[in-house]
C-alpha cells in the first residue's frame, strides 16, 4: 500500500466544510436490518440522497410516489465496486429478491430503471421481538399517534393551518448602530455534532 500520506488536523470550524451522505442510524442498529451488508446500507443512503434531486425535478409517478435514476454504472463509480458486486448490493435492497427496501420498475428501449426508495422507517409489522437490543430509544422507530394529514403538496389549493407552539421571545428596545446605549448579546455555545 505504500507509505501513509500526511493528512493536517482539523482547525475551528474547518470541520463542517463537507457535505456528507447521511445513513440512517437504524439501518445499522436494528435487527431487521443486521444482514444487509455495509455497501447495501452505503447505497441505500446515496440512494436517500438522490431522493432530494428527485424531489427537484418533480420526479413523481401516476399515484405521487417519488422515485430516483440512478444507474448500475454510477452505483459501481460511487461505492468503487464491479459490476458484479453492484449487482449483488442492489439484489440486497430490492423487493423481489432482498429486504425490499428498494423497488425497482424496467422502463425498456435501453432506458436506466426507475427505483423506487422505500420508507425503512414506516413498517407496520414491528415487533418487540424484533427490536435491536442494544439500540438507543433515539434509534427506534416508535408509534407516536402523529395527527394524519390529507396528501398536500406544496402545489395543493386546500392546506391546513399549521400549530406553531406559542414560545417566550424576549423582546429588546430598538436599538441601532448609532445608539447610545448597547448591551451585548448573548452568545449560546452551540452543539453540532449531537
Amino acid at each position: 500500500m505504500g507509505e501513509p500520506l500526511k493528512f493536517d488536523y482539523y482547525y475551528g470550524i474547518e470541520a463542517e466544510q463537507f457535505s456528507f451522505y447521511r445513513v440512517p442510524r437504524l439501518l445499522i442498529k436494528d435487527e431487521r436490518f443486521k444482514g444487509l451488508s455495509s455497501d447495501a446500507k452505503l447505497l441505500y443512503g446515496l440512494m436517500l440522497d438522490r431522493m432530494s434531486l428527485s424531489m427537484k425535478n418533480g420526479w413523481l409517478d401516476d399515484e405521487n410516489r417519488a422515485y430516483i435514476i440512478y444507474t448500475v454504472d454510477n452505483m459501481m463509480e460511487d461505492l468503487g465496486c464491479a459490476k458484479a458486486t453492484c449487482a449483488k448490493v442492489i439484489k440486497e435492497l430490492d423487493s423481489d429478491n432482498g429486504i425490499g427496501l428498494i423497488e425497482k420498475k424496467r422502463r425498456g428501449l435501453g432506458k436506466p430503471d426507475i427505483i423506487y426508495v422505500k420508507n425503512f422507517a414506516a413498517v407496520s409489522d414491528i415487533n418487540p421481538e424484533n427490536t435491536a437490543a442494544n439500540a438507543d430509544k433515539s434509534t427506534e422507530v416508535q408509534n407516536l399517534n402523529f395527527k394524519k394529514f390529507n396528501n398536500y403538496t406544496s402545489g395543493s389549493s386546500e392546506t391546513e393551518p399549521q400549530e406553531v407552539q406559542n414560545t417566550d421571545f424576549k423582546k429588546f428596545k430598538n436599538q441601532t448602530s448609532i445608539s447610545s446605549e448597547t448591551e451585548l448579546a448573548e452568545v449560546q455555545k452551540p452543539d453540532p455534532n449531537y
